[in-house]
């Protein structure tokens, strides 16, 4: 059943809305946005093709409700991925406070964009029923594998590793704002997915296979036959890639104008020490070390030229999986040098002058992603004790260990 326009989310415009669905049937509410970035279409084309077979009736909503949201209109209408502000880093806790305070006629285009989008997503978790998923549709400017970006917590990792492609871990400790790290903050699954290069016809079918399975694996449709080819194309275009990876590494741009990556390169793409990535400003850029190289920067506009990434260990997985059930990070602020920041206790000061015998990779464990303010501190925040888990018990896919 369509939704009539005083059943959806009034704060947002018609233009914005691509879909929404709904089944008389309680069940999950499946959020999908596209166009956060303009240049990156694949993602809406992709959900208006999802929903013009639920309007033709080729496919039904079993239960709960859909909605499909476009995010930055006007990026979009220009094809460019901002116009001032990137919107997928303005969702930052004291960013995002600053824009809503501002008059609207003060505001840029993006920060306006994020203060519509802000009003329909809580106006979205008043009006619909939990369990919640959020889900961004995003493409790159290198060749890539299709591939899964999620902040850690074990809901987005028991979610995420239902789909046969790669799941990058720990992409919020590097960038600031992005729109699914503030959901994440409000306790709900998020993630997103990049579904391939900007301009790749198959970036498109990448992601409607990708939206179809999130409804079939959320319980919003049935499984069929046709998922299975969904699910082996997906695995396909992976190249039969399933593993956890890990960014350790961003080069972080101050002037992307200044910055060349060298022909040729593409996500996952294992490099030896030496190899010659770029210039930036006249100098050449190499590998420090060997690594995989992840999202290489190959467009006019954006904040890193690349990232590194190393596969983690599925013993890794568990382990943390473990710990974090037993709420071993209870224990961590008793330790030496290690102090909460506030009385809200959601993030962790450690002193590093204090503590050296523990590492980043100890904290990962235990759910904590870091920023490092200054040489001698890190600051730590846990997205595992803000995640309602108990939203998703009943789900199919989340046993909750």
């Amino acid at each position: 059943m369509v939704l009539t326009e005083k059943d959806t989310l009034s704060t947002l415009e018609a233009d914005r809305i691509i879909g929404h669905i709904t089944s008389e049937k309680p069940g999950p509410t499946m959020v999908f946005f596209g166009g956060i970035h303009g240049n990156e279409q694949a993602g809406v084309l992709a959900l208006e093709k999802v929903f013009n077979k639920f309007h033709r009736g080729e496919r039904t909503l079993e239960s709960g409700s859909v909605i499909a949201i476009r995010g930055n209109l006007p990026a979009l209408t220009r094809k460019q991925r901002f116009l001032k502000h990137d919107l997928n880093r303005l969702w930052g806790r004291d960013r995002l406070g600053q824009v809503l305070e501002k008059p609207r006629d003060q505001r840029s285009a993006e920060e306006n964009e994020l203060a519509v989008l802000y009003r329909g997503v809580h106006q979205l978790l008043e009006q619909y029923s939990p369990p919640f998923y959020f889900i961004d549709l995003h493409t790159t400017s290198s060749q890539t594998l299709p591939f899964i970006t999620v902040n850690d917590s074990i809901i987005n990792r028991k979610f995420s590793e239902l789909f046969p492609v790669p799941v990058i871990l720990g992409i919020e400790e590097y960038l600031e704002g992005p729109l699914l790290s503030y959901i994440n903050e409000l306790g709900y699954l998020a993630l997103g997915f990049e579904s391939g290069q900007h301009d790749d016809p198959r970036a498109i079918s990448n992601a409607e296979d990708f939206i179809w399975l999130a409804l079939s694996y959320s319980g919003a449709v049935s499984w069929t036959p046709e998922q299975d080819d969904q699910f082996q194309r997906l695995k396909n275009a992976a190249f039969g890639d399933h593993h956890f990876y890990e960014i350790f590494y961003r080069h972080k741009l101050p002037e992307v104008h200044s910055f060349k990556m060298e022909d040729g390169f593409w996500s996952f793409q294992p490099l030896p020490k030496g190899t010659l990535l770029a210039t930036e400003k006249g100098v050449p850029v190499e590998m420090e070390k060997k690594g995989i190289l992840f999202m290489p920067l190959y467009q006019k506009q954006g904040e890193e030229g690349f990232f590194l990434i190393r596969r983690t260990p599925r013993w890794a997985l568990r382990l943390s999986s473990r710990l974090r059930k037993w709420n071993f990070h209870k224990a961590l602020s008793a330790l030496p040098g290690v102090n909460w920041e506030d009385e809200d206790r959601d993030r962790l000061v450690v002193n590093l002058h204090v503590t050296r015998f523990l590492s980043k990779p100890f904290f990962h464990l235990l759910g904590y992603r870091s920023r490092q303010p200054d040489k001698a501190h890190l600051i730590l925040s846990n997205r595992e004790h803000k995640a309602r888990n108990g939203e998703y018990m009943n789900t199919g896919w989340f046993s909750g260990d």
